[in-house]
């Protein structure tokens, strides 16, 4: 069984960070201080001390950190289908569009009384959930949560960063399209490969994928093997070259290489060494 919230406050812990998703579950994540490149779907999104970032579950994403700096973030993962009756009671059941209509999005704002007040509600979220379960328990959380999700609606109002979609028929083909090859991009794929696997015909994925997309079947696998190679190469410095190319996807070093060059304008290993010197810098400045 799925738990209805989940809270993590101001966690540091350093575990390997993979795409994932959780479908059943809304995410609020909110970047404390470190280093953080987030990725969602195929999107990079540099993160700053403060940002929110609001996902409904289904997209794909994960962090690309600087292992040699702090990695501070609180995330509260929660079930829709647990707090929208209070929301719906209240009235405000339109504060969860944010997750539903636009799968993510990004806040950022330069008031510090409102990062401290969103700071102290997920604080008090963690310190009840951490409490002796009594008859109040859960009022209080829900009670909690939608005081949150109030001010972050307010918020994204006026400063959310948003990427819209429209969940039309066309949108969740696109999807489970784009889905399946983000979780198999290391693979062969082929137009053939996805009509047997996703049972739609090849003309209407390739038709379909590019009007909702605006990429065509393979630039998509190619972009999402080159976002994982970028990846690799910052974050396992000592992983051969071949290596990194089998992982993602790539026929062959050769091409591996050529395409790395013609997409980002140096090789893979100047790419690293590049990641690797800024970071050294980077981390001289902070002494």
């Amino acid at each position: 069984m799925i738990e209805s919230l989940r809270i993590g406050y101001r966690s540091d812990t350093m575990d390997a960070f993979d795409y994932h998703s959780h479908p059943e579950q809304y995410e609020i994540y909110l970047f404390h201080s470190g280093s953080c490149r987030y990725i969602i779907h195929n999107q990079i999104l540099d993160l700053e001390p403060g940002d929110i970032l609001l996902m409904d579950g289904s997209t794909l994403h994960k962090p690309n950190i600087n292992r040699d700096r702090e990695y501070i973030r609180s995330v509260i993962h929660f079930s829709p289908q647990w707090i929208e009756g209070v929301l719906k009671e209240l009235g405000i059941a339109n504060v969860l569009d944010l997750f539903k209509d636009l799968q993510h999005c990004l806040i950022r704002t330069d008031d510090e009384k409102e990062k401290e007040y969103i700071d102290a509600l997920i604080y008090q979220l963690v310190e009840r959930k951490k409490a002796k379960v009594d008859a109040m328990w859960e009022a209080e959380l829900k009670v909690l949560l939608t005081q949150l999700l109030v001010r972050i609606h307010q918020l994204c109002e006026s400063n959310a960063i948003k990427v819209p979609y429209e969940k039309t028929e066309k949108f969740h083909h696109s999807q489970r399209i784009a889905i399946f090859i983000r979780e198999n991009y290391n693979e062969k794929i082929t137009l053939d490969y996805l009509s047997e696997n996703l049972n739609l015909s090849k003309s209407y994925i390739s038709h379909i994928f590019k009007e909702m997309t605006g990429y065509t079947v393979m630039e998509y696998v190619m972009t999402c093997r080159l976002i994982q190679v970028k990846y690799l190469l910052e974050m396992e410095p000592d992983k051969a070259l071949k290596d990194v190319s089998n992982e993602c996807g790539f026929e062959s070093v050769s091409h591996f290489s050529r395409y790395f060059k013609e997409k980002v304008g140096v090789t893979p290993k100047e790419y690293r060494n590049r990641r690797l010197n800024f970071y050294a810098i980077e981390k001289s400045t902070l002494r």
